[in-house]
């Protein structure tokens, strides 16, 4: 009912938004005498205020992407090599003339960033991508939006999230490395423990953990303690609810991407009030530049997406109520997750020292779980004076966390791998 009734309320502001775009319109246009004064701009600023307020986010593209490599413009595709119902595989494809133009014919490490399912799409890494893109072949997992999956299309939980990492892994095949950037650390970790125990050859080269709650116990954040707070039957009578007919997912129980951005608005409300005030001073003040750095970071934030029953509640359970993977007694599919098993998997932690959404050391338990990971091939980092989203994008990231999760892997890059990944697009594009 209440997803319902939350289309409903959408569709009942349609026509307001339709006014306020012809508004702006108005009000803008060279023809109107007010077009300069601060009456017109300010009713202008007024009217795209409430249609940024009031539209449908959908899923963002990826847009045209270049990188700079050795002073070359390189342009990159964002292209699907492997899909299943749950989840695309996109490969950032440099040109390869203008690639080889830049970098002779150095073949350059494959990287998978595991994107969270938690409520934002793949494209909120936009800002990681662009830091990998320059030194490193990279791939990113792009998880569908529970609505847009018919119910034919099965259930989908935290097991089969694991299963979606290991064979993404193996598609790419012998030392890739793998990052995961917050929710899906649980997962990858899991991933890379049952590869390690089959002693598979495509069992990644290193392993990087960035903003994720491998235990949920340290340093417990607000959601966290919610987590705690409330028992299972609470969460699924509040927070599932059922696809409207509107969509290919009608029917399926999900936990609703609006409810989700409520909870991130709710955390920060002040700041995203704030943000809102100085977006319509700038509009009023003509301050294009700063408008445009608003819309870009609204238009990604407020695009969110649904995640089904099943992973909701299975994540719920087994990473912020019961710690199963941190206490040992996670299970896959019958089997017990041991990551003791890793042995030839280096790893790397990454923490922001203002974290609120996993608290510092939360991350950093992959260490004491990987006992026999040797030390050697152990990394941890804690970024000073940045929170949850600074410690996969912005400046900071790019300047100070990227250069040493890239030195990282250089450190574990074996010279056979080269060979290997030679091979790696052909079998990836022939799936």
């Amino acid at each position: 009912m209440l997803y319902s009734l939350y289309e409903l309320g959408h569709l009942s502001v349609a026509p307001l938004r339709i006014a306020a775009l012809m508004q702006s319109s108005v009000m803008r246009s060279p023809l109107n005498p007010l077009v300069d004064t601060e009456v017109g701009r300010t009713a202008a600023a007024a009217a795209d205020l409430f249609e940024s307020m009031t539209r449908r986010y959908r899923k963002p593209s990826w847009g045209a992407i270049t990188t700079k490599i050795g002073g070359v413009e390189v342009p990159v595709a964002a292209e699907r090599v492997w899909s299943k119902p749950w989840c695309s595989l996109i490969h950032f494809e440099r040109d390869a003339e203008k690639l080889r133009e830049a970098r002779g014919e150095r073949v350059d490490p494959a990287v998978l960033l595991v994107a969270p399912m938690s409520g934002h799409y793949a494209t909120l890494l936009r800002d990681t991508v662009s830091a990998f893109l320059p030194e490193h072949d990279v791939y990113i997992s792009d998880w569908a939006d529970a609505r847009m999956v018919p119910v034919l299309a099965g259930r989908f939980d935290l097991n089969d999230y694991i299963d979606y990492v290991m064979e993404m892994v193996r598609a790419l095949g012998p030392q890739t490395h793998v990052v995961a950037v917050c929710q899906p650390g649980p997962a990858v970790l899991a991933a890379v423990s049952l590869m390690a125990e089959e002693d598979d050859p495509c069992a990644p080269a290193t392993m990087t953990i960035m903003g994720s709650p491998i235990d949920a116990r340290r340093s417990p954040t607000a959601p966290n303690l919610l987590a705690e707070k409330r028992d299972l039957d609470w969460f699924k009578q509040n927070m599932i609810h059922t696809v409207p007919a509107l969509y290919p997912g009608v029917f399926r129980r999900v936990y609703p991407g609006f409810l989700q951005l409520a909870s991130f608005m709710g955390m920060n409300l002040s700041r995203h009030v704030d943000a809102h005030h100085s977006y319509f001073q700038n509009l009023v003040k003509g301050d294009g530049d700063s408008a445009e750095k608003h819309r870009e970071f609204y238009d990604e934030y407020l695009s969110v997406m649904d995640l089904s029953e099943e992973f909701y509640i299975q994540t719920l359970t087994d990473v912020f109520q019961e710690y199963r993977l941190a206490n040992g007694t996670m299970m896959h599919r019958g089997r017990v997750v041991d990551p003791s098993a890793i042995t030839k998997t280096a790893l790397l932690t990454v923490e922001g020292e203002n974290d609120d959404i996993s608290g510092i050391g939360q991350t950093q338990a992959a260490h004491d779980i990987c006992a026999n990971i040797p030390e050697h091939m152990r990394r941890d980092y804690i970024q000073p004076g940045v929170g949850h989203y600074g410690v996969f994008s912005g400046r900071r990231f790019r300047t100070e966390i990227y250069p040493r999760v890239r030195d990282f892997m250089r450190a574990f890059q074996s010279n056979a791998s080269r060979k290997a990944h030679r091979n790696r697009l052909r079998v990836v594009g022939a799936d």
